[in-house]
């Protein structure tokens, strides 16, 4: 099953990821029920975890980077009493300490989660896909030659345990990219005395998008038949949610088009960013069409641009994305017919 050739370009659809398979596999059904040929996804989760896995179509691959380190919303739940050596459901015991475990309170619970809050060093786990000297982690520890990396600094912004059910305990955790929720139950778990593993997960939220916007692999099915996929892919130029964006003028898009250089002047500023504080890592600049045209990193100097990301025009100057049918917020549809 697949879409009619050139219905699909350019975009990012959302996807809800069920337990039991990769990221990879989810990511393969997407690609050949959307039939894309190039495709990729901005964050692994592991296969019993569920939730927003952001999918990148076409010539959107090449700003899955901009997602990669973006904050991200989980929803959890903690087993205690027993450690794993892979901190989850999915590996084997290493500990049980359940008679510790049955005495903790669950004020001791929220008590612990309080203390993780914030900035904090955490050792990636040694079943990761990080890699060490080009080898992932996880090859390593199963080969049963473990390498613990050193310790990152995380942010957690937000630790909310919502329910207490022993030896259960759900939370809800916001967090910077780069942080491991099975990771961060099990340091909890020794907080407590008692161990614990990561026992369920799913992503609510990654870099800007939400689990409301997010459609199934069977709901992916069912919009390519009805053919209202389009409004369920968000284009390039709105999916850069959190950087601020630049409609250019049509001498300034061609300028883009050739590469040449930039400063605040071609973007309607009156002066440069010389306060280097209000200075945005990145910006976005759009056609007047409504197409993504580039990502730029500002200078130092307050004035020009180096190009992160160049795109060329997808349609004729003046023509205007499609308005079409109701589309869900943030998912117009900015796709040739």
């Amino acid at each position: 099953m697949q879409l009619e050739k050139g219905a699909v370009n350019h975009g990012i659809i959302v996807v809800d990821k069920p337990s039991g398979i990769t990221s990879a596999k989810a990511l393969d059904k997407v690609k050949k029920t959307l039939g894309v040929k190039k495709a990729g996804h901005t964050g692994t989760l592991d296969p019993f975890a569920t939730g927003v896995l952001v999918c990148c179509l076409g010539a959107a691959t090449r700003l899955a980077r901009f997602f990669l380190h973006g904050d991200k919303t989980y929803e959890a739940v903690m087993h205690l009493g027993i450690e794993t050596d892979t901190q989850d459901l999915t590996g084997e015991v290493t500990s049980r300490m359940e008679a510790e475990a049955a005495q903790v309170t669950p004020e001791q619970i929220r008590e612990a989660a309080a203390r993780f809050q914030g900035e904090i060093d955490q050792f990636p786990p040694v079943y990761s896909a990080l890699k060490h000297q080009g080898v992932p982690l996880y090859k390593l520890a199963r080969k049963g030659t473990p390498v613990q990396k050193e310790a990152r600094r995380i942010t957690i912004y937000s630790l909310d345990v919502t329910d207490i059910n022993p030896p259960m305990a759900g939370f809800t955790a916001r967090c910077s990219g780069g942080a491991y929720i099975r990771t961060l139950c099990a340091d909890m778990g020794r907080e407590l005395g008692c161990g614990a593993h990561l026992h369920a997960l799913r992503r609510t939220e990654n870099s800007g998008f939400f689990i409301e916007e997010a459609v199934t692999l069977d709901q992916l099915e069912d919009l390519v038949l009805s053919g209202k996929i389009n409004e369920h892919v968000v284009p390039m130029a709105h999916a850069l949610r959190q950087m601020p964006e630049y409609t250019a003028s049509s001498q300034t898009a061609r300028k883009i088009t050739h590469g040449a250089a930039l400063t605040w002047l071609d973007l309607g500023e009156k002066t440069g960013r010389q306060d280097l504080q209000d200075n945005p890592k990145h910006i976005k600049v759009a056609s007047q069409e409504g197409d993504l045209l580039a990502v730029l990193t500002p200078k130092t100097d307050g004035i020009g641009f180096t190009y992160e990301c160049v795109f060329p025009p997808t349609r004729p100057v003046g023509r205007r994305h499609s308005k079409g049918a109701p589309m869900l917020p943030n998912a117009r549809n900015s796709f040739n017919s």
